[in-house]
C-alpha cells in the first residue's frame, strides 16, 4: 500500500505541497473537510482531476484530522494505492430518517459479497437515525464481514452536513466503500472515556431516537435541572453531558448525543435510539479520561493485526472536541503512539461513530467515542 497525504487551508494553501503524487495509480482518495469547502466544490474538482481513476470518498466534518493535527476550516486529503487489494463504492439516497434501517440494509447488500473484507460507511449527520442505519447494515452484511465509519459533521452548528457521492456533496445519501482482498488486514476499536454521574433512571417514554420521559417525568425538564446554567446553551451544551444507555441486560452500554430539544413537548432527540425500559444515566468527562478512551481504541485496532498499520482512519465525536478544546490533538497523538510512525493518520470529528464493540462482532452505532479503523496490506 502506498499513501500520499495533503492538507489545504486558506492561510497556507496545500501542504506539504501541491497534491498529485500517486496520480492515476490511486484507487481511493479520502477527503474530509469543512462544510464551506466541501460545498464550494473547488478543491473537490481539483482533486478529481489529479486522481482521475480513484474513488473520491468523504464528508463534511466538525474538525479534520491530518496526521496528528486537528484543524477546522481545512481539507484533509489522503490518496491510497493498493498493491493487492481493491475498493468499490456504493451509495443510496436517504431522504427521511424513517428510511434509515432499509438504507443501511440495502447499501450493505449492494456490495458484491465475493471477497469482501470490510465496509467503511459515511452518512449524513442530520436527518438519519444512526442506530437504525447501522442495524440495517449489520443485517445486510455477509457473514464474517463487519463495518465501521461515521456520520458527517457541521462543526457545532448542527445545520447541514454532506457526504460525497459521485464526486459531488449531497445532504441526503449514504455512501460506503467495500474493501476487497485477503491480503488486506483490517483492525478496529472504539473507546469512550466518559464517566456517569447522578442516578440511574429508567426510560419510560420514547419513540425511536426521541426521548420524552425518565421515571415518568419530563426528560427535558429533568435534564435541564442537571445541567443548571449550561441549560441555556442547549442543544450545543448537551455535547458536554451525553447520555449512557444500557442495552438489553445492561452488559453493553452505548453513549448517545442530543441533536435537538423541543420546548413544545419537552422532548429530546438523540443521534441514536433510546429504547423504552432501558436504564439511562448522564455522563461527563475530562481530557485525561477521553485520551485514555482514544488509547483503548487504538490498542484494540492494532491488536487485530500482525504488524503496524499503513493507514488508520480516526472518527471521533464533536462532543469530545468541545471538552478537550486546545488539548484535542492529545487524543490523536496517543493513537500515533500505538500505531507507530509508519501509519498515515486521517479522519474527522463526527456526529456519530460506527464500529463493533469487539473484534469480529457486528457494527454498533456510538456517540461520544473515538473509533480507529486500521489497514495493513501484506
Amino acid at each position: 500500500m502506498k499513501v500520499a497525504q495533503y492538507q489545504w487551508s486558506e492561510s497556507l494553501g496545500w501542504k506539504p505541497g501541491p497534491p498529485g503524487r500517486l496520480g492515476e495509480s490511486a484507487q481511493l482518495v479520502l477527503l474530509f473537510g469543512s462544510t464551506k469547502l466541501i460545498k464550494a466544490r473547488t478543491h473537490v474538482e481539483e482533486i478529481r482531476r489529479l486522481y482521475p481513476k480513484a474513488l473520491l470518498f468523504g464528508c463534511t466534518t466538525a474538525g479534520e484530522i491530518y496526521g496528528v493535527e486537528v484543524a477546522d476550516s481545512s481539507l484533509s486529503m489522503t490518496a491510497v494505492s493498493f498493491e493487492h487489494s481493491s475498493v468499490r463504492e456504493t451509495h443510496i439516497p436517504l431522504t427521511d430518517a424513517g428510511m434509515s434501517h432499509a438504507v443501511g440494509r440495502d447499501i450493505a447488500r449492494s456490495l458484491d459479497a465475493q471477497g469482501l473484507n470490510h465496509v467503511f460507511l459515511l452518512s449524513p449527520g442530520l436527518g438519519v437515525n444512526g442506530s437504525e442505519l447501522v442495524r440495517g447494515v449489520a443485517e445486510g452484511l455477509p457473514a464474517g464481514v463487519t463495518a465501521s465509519g461515521g456520520l458527517a459533521g457541521d462543526a457545532d452548528r448542527f445545520q447541514e452536513s454532506y457526504v460525497l457521492c459521485e464526486n459531488a456533496p449531497t445532504p441526503n445519501a449514504v455512501s460506503a466503500i467495500g474493501f476487497y482482498g485477503d491480503r488486506l488486514h483490517v483492525g478496529y476499536g472504539s473507546g469512550t472515556g466518559w464517566n456517569p454521574f447522578g442516578t440511574d433512571r429508567i426510560i419510560t417514554k420514547s419513540k425511536g431516537n426521541v426521548l420524552y420521559e425518565f421515571d415518568g417525568r419530563s426528560a427535558l425538564t429533568l435534564y435541564k435541572q442537571y445541567l443548571g446554567e449550561h441549560a441555556r446553551g442547549l442543544p450545543a451544551t448537551a455535547l458536554l453531558f451525553p447520555l449512557s444507555v444500557g442495552l438489553g441486560n445492561d452488559a453493553q452500554r452505548v453513549i448517545r448525543t442530543i441533536l435537538s430539544v423541543s420546548e413544545a413537548d419537552r422532548s429530546m432527540t438523540f443521534a441514536g435510539d433510546i429504547p423504552e425500559g432501558c436504564s439511562a444515566r448522564l455522563m461527563h468527562s475530562n481530557v485525561d479520561h477521553l485520551v485514555d478512551g482514544a488509547h483503548a481504541a487504538a490498542i484494540a485496532s492494532v491488536g487485530m493485526m500482525e504488524d503496524s498499520p499503513d493507514l488508520a482512519i480516526l472518527v471521533s465525536c464533536v462532543g469530545r472536541k468541545l471538552v478537550m478544546k486546545q488539548r484535542t490533538e492529545e487524543e490523536v497523538e496517543v493513537v500515533r503512539e500505538v500505531t507507530g510512525e509508519k501509519a498515515v493518520l486521517t479522519g474527522f470529528y463526527s456526529y456519530g461513530e460506527v464500529a463493533p464493540f469487539v473484534g469480529g462482532g457486528l457494527p454498533e452505532f456510538h456517540n461520544q467515542s473515538m473509533t480507529v479503523t486500521a489497514f495493513l496490506e501484506k
